[in-house]
């Protein structure tokens, strides 16, 4: 089997790269490095074929997809403050890179296509477990050019009839999550802190809850989403419960807290309706929540070098959240 597997040098993609090769699949990885690490992948680098390109411009990374079986479309930019600063960035990188990687997989009759969705296409649920039929809300440009791909790919699938199923994913967690310089998912901004004994910092009172999703069983969703004959379907890809952050602070066993003001625009919940995506493939969550702590706090060296947030740091960062988020 060809695989493609656009930001592979990414958190998420590193991870689906080495269950590919695990797997036996031939891996080509498109990534630019804007936020994936070469340090990601250099235990399989020799394995696989890497080609640094950048997605939102048409270029000779398209010859790759000749006679490829599956495309695994995760490269993005993530992160709220930084959409909201540079939105046609984001644009160009999330919708515009979405539809030449569609596009390329079309010419080039690809059997399968997958796509890295989010939930924060749901903005503020009213009714949890979130479902898939739920009102659709994005509150920033993150959130808007991701639902935006999603649809791209949903449209691609029924005009051009290519295989396609869109994964929403809900709050990933695990090794190899991102270290840079921007301030956004929690594990991060908490690992850093922690490393270098600062206190924890939390958003309002630390009892809003997460739908925390560990990167390998996310993997196993790809992989079985990809082999399934399903097509045109969306999926959310969950752990099927929610904790609070106070919680995750015990698991975590940092040096304190400090409080900093609850955001617009934040649920005060995540937690995935799974029921789909375990009747129609099969797929089920493995890790709970303080196994998969386990597993990062054993590799916690890996957030080294990631930024250390203070509440005056985070102050300054995120003015323009609470300047354009109602």
């Amino acid at each position: 089997m060809k695989s493609i597997v656009t930001g592979g040098a990414g958190f998420i993609g590193s991870h689906l790269v080495d269950k590919l090769l695990k797997l036996k699949h031939k891996v080509f990885v498109l990534d630019n490095f804007s936020t994936g690490r070469i340090d990601n992948i250099k235990y399989f680098k020799n394995k696989i074929k890497l080609v640094k390109c950048d997605i939102s411009k048409s270029g000779k990374w398209e010859k790759y997809f000749k006679g490829a079986h599956y495309v695994f479309h995760l490269a993005a930019l993530a992160d709220i403050v930084p959409s909201i600063q540079k939105p046609k960035l984001y644009f160009n990188s999330n919708v515009t890179g979405t539809i030449n990687v569609l596009n390329a997989s079309v010419k080039n009759k690809v059997k399968k296509f997958l796509y890295a969705a989010s939930s924060s296409c749901y903005g503020i649920p009213k009714k949890y477990p979130t479902s898939e039929t739920s009102n659709i809300d994005p509150r920033y440009p993150y959130a808007l050019t991701k639902r935006l791909g999603e649809e791209l790919v949903l449209n691609w699938s029924q005009i051009y009839n290519l295989d396609a199923i869109s994964l929403r994913m809900f709050n990933v967690y695990g090794t190899r999550s991102r270290t840079s310089g921007t301030y956004g998912a929690v594990f991060g901004v908490f690992l850093a802190q922690k490393i270098h004994k600062k206190p924890f910092t939390v958003v309002g009172n630390g009892n809003q809850t997460r739908d925390f999703t560990y990167v390998t069983d996310v993997v196993d969703a790809f992989i079985k989403a990809a082999k399934s004959k399903k097509s045109g379907e969306i999926y959310n890809v969950g752990s099927g419960k929610h904790i609070s952050v106070n919680y995750l602070i015990n698991l975590l066993k940092g040096y304190g807290r400090v409080h900093i003001p609850k955001r617009p625009g934040e649920p005060e919940c995540t937690f995935a309706n799974i029921k789909k995506i375990k009747k129609d493939l099969k797929w089920q969550p493995n890790i709970p929540i303080e196994k998969g702590v386990k597993f990062i706090l054993k590799e916690i060296n890996y957030w080294k070098k990631a930024p250390i947030w203070t509440p005056k740091k985070i102050k300054n960062e995120t003015k323009n959240w609470f300047k354009y988020i109602k």
